[in-house]
């Protein structure tokens, strides 16, 4: 009766872990759409981005310089700007210049 009861237990815990990696896994695959989504961006000429985007980089960051501008599906912008202190990054912005966080 032990044996069959100790059985049990294990089959049930395993059947449990299963369950949770599973869950994992859906949670990954999901994080992973997302990301590869947003990473979906097609180089643009800089005459094609907004005025809104250039004018909330000059604001924001006065004297810093556009290299390279890739637009994606939604419309999101995804700049590398060069600083004047010779520091350089990446902005992601809607077509209104709001920043999109990453």
């Amino acid at each position: 009766m032990k044996k069959l009861f100790i059985t049990s237990v294990f089959a049930l815990g395993s059947l449990t872990a299963f369950a949770q990696e599973e869950q994992a896994t859906e949670a990954v695959d999901a994080a992973a759409t997302e990301a590869v989504a947003q990473d979906a961006f097609a180089e643009v000429a800089l005459e094609e981005v907004p005025e809104a985007v250039t004018a909330m980089v000059e604001t924001n960051y006065p004297g810093a310089t556009i290299n390279k501008a890739s637009k994606n599906e939604a419309n999101q912008y995804k700049l590398e700007v060069s600083l004047e202190d010779g520091t350089s990054g990446a902005l992601i912005l809607d077509e209104e210049g709001n920043a999109i966080e990453q």
